[in-house]
């Protein structure tokens, strides 16, 4: 059975490739987008598979 860690993620709406490129290389994969506490910014969630 695989077990996962999960993160969350603010997302800057001008840096947004670059920040979930940063977590990709992590080994992340983005599972949602959420609204942020401001126009400005994402929430994102995000999973890897535990080692």
């Amino acid at each position: 059975m695989k077990k996962w860690e999960y993160v969350t993620v603010p997302l800057l709406t001008h840096a947004t490739k670059q920040i979930l490129d940063n977590w990709g290389e992590e080994g992340y994969e983005l599972v949602q987008v959420v609204p942020g506490p401001n126009p400005e910014q994402l929430v994102a969630y995000m999973k890897r598979e535990k080692q």
